[in-house]
């Protein structure tokens, strides 16, 4: 096979290990499936951590992490079954790409990425419901247009039958991008880029000028990408390579400049703004990419950096009345590590009553929980931790700050979720 992502990265994985069993065929991305070493972690038991939200709800092994590397093994050695072929392909189906196996297996194995270049291998004919979640950050400039195909779609069985769309969730309604003015001073504290990323700009305008507000009351003077550039990130999930490679390079060529002049890349969306740090660095897009990968923070993470040197000097109020704060943290989120920066910023906020909710994958994760063959698994998934435990406490106010995970959240019953930034600028003096 011709690889379509770059896993040279792999390219000394197993070598002179006679135990690696690393399959004849596929080069060094067979390496990145035979990390897996079948210590069986994902198959234990548990309630704490992501991994592997679709096991959880099939409690089938071939929905593991495991599972899969097993069952594409036996592909890559022309050992498969028509049947096991078969589970195969529902298998990488049922993958949220949540990424909780690259934090949490023994070996690190990346199944969200392997799932990326399985789906490329299989769709060289990417069919039309593909090309509409791949483009979406595109067509996401003409609101009107997007808000009446929506409608249309989510009035009409036959379309949502024909693209395979779900049709207990309908398309969400599309915002116009934020008209958002900073200030031109200089920034007591320094200069940052923040990226208003296409579903930030889109759907979730208000997290957008919260950030703005906050940053600034921080003492930051900040710069803004234009919201009409966008990584990539939904055209890596469909397995359209060469589309989401030459979206990458756009976003790069418009960040570089602000990197040349040390500013930090901030973002709101976790799986948009973490793609710079991981799935950028498979597009084969050299150096520059590998730099702005280390210049990428998300919104929590500045914040936490700048408490953590004791520079952070942001003006916040306690609110007396304001209800109890519950956090569901997006997987990619999880997946870095991130979600103890949520704690540290948090902890600022005077007078907030905060808790994490222990849960995995929402199922909402990007376009998955639209899309009809796994609309029963995304309801699965909420149901099994985050929605109970949502429905103990009716009076708390959820922040969630990823788009999917909120919007999978109101889908199905529970509270309105807000980005962090939203409650901090709530709070501001």
């Amino acid at each position: 096979m011709k690889a379509e992502l770059d896993w040279s990265g792999y390219e000394n994985a197993g070598l002179g290990d006679a135990y690696a069993d690393i399959p004849k065929t596929g080069g060094d991305y067979a390496k990145a499936v035979a990390v897996c070493i079948n210590s069986m972690v994902c198959l234990r038991p548990i309630d704490r951590g992501v991994m592997c939200p679709s096991f959880r709800v099939h409690n089938e092994v071939a929905y593991s992490p495991g599972g899969r590397s097993r069952l594409i093994k036996r592909m890559l050695n022309g050992e498969i079954t028509a049947e096991e072929q078969t589970t195969l392909d529902r298998a990488m189906d049922a993958c949220v790409a949540c990424k909780g196996c690259k934090r949490e297996c023994d070996t690190n194995l990346d199944m969200a990425t392997i799932r990326s270049e399985y789906v490329a291998q299989r769709s060289k004919s990417p069919s039309l419901r593909q090309k509409l979640f791949a483009q979406l950050p595109a067509l996401l400039r003409y609101p009107w247009l997007v808000n009446l195909a929506n409608s249309a779609v989510n009035a009409s069985p036959w379309l949502q039958s024909a693209l395979k769309l779900n049709p207990t969730h309908p398309l969400p309604r599309v915002q116009p991008a934020p008209e958002l003015a900073p200030r031109t001073a200089p920034g007591v504290a320094g200069e940052v880029l923040l990226w208003v990323d296409s579903f930030t700009a889109h759907f979730a305008p208000q997290s957008a000028e919260a950030a703005l507000r906050v940053l600034e009351a921080a003492g930051f003077r900040v710069h803004l990408l234009n919201q009409e550039h966008c990584g990539g990130r939904s055209a890596y999930s469909q397995g359209m390579i060469a589309t989401a490679r030459h979206q990458a390079q756009a976003l790069i060529d418009a960040l570089w400049p602000h990197v040349e002049e040390a500013r930090l890349i901030i973002g709101l969306e976790p799986s948009t703004l973490l793609m710079l740090r991981d799935e950028l660095l498979t597009l084969d897009l050299g150096d520059r990419a590998k730099a702005i990968a280390a210049s990428a923070l998300l919104f929590e993470e500045f914040l936490a950096r700048e408490i953590s040197a004791n520079r952070l000097k942001l003006p916040l109020k306690e609110l007396p009345g304001a209800p109890p704060v519950r956090v569901h943290g997006h997987c990619h989120q999880k997946a870095v590590g991130a979600m103890k920066s949520m704690r540290k910023v948090l902890k600022i906020v005077p007078g907030l009553d905060f808790d994490f909710i222990e849960a995995s994958c929402c199922g909402g994760a990007g376009s998955f929980g639209f899309e009809a063959e796994n609309a029963e698994d995304s309801q699965k998934m909420a149901e099994l931790a985050l929605l109970p435990k949502l429905a103990e406490e009716p009076r708390a106010e959820l922040i969630a700050n990823g788009f999917s995970c909120r919007e999978q959240v109101a889908r199905l019953g529970g509270p309105t979720g807000i980005h962090i930034a939203e409650i901090l600028a709530r709070h501001l003096a």
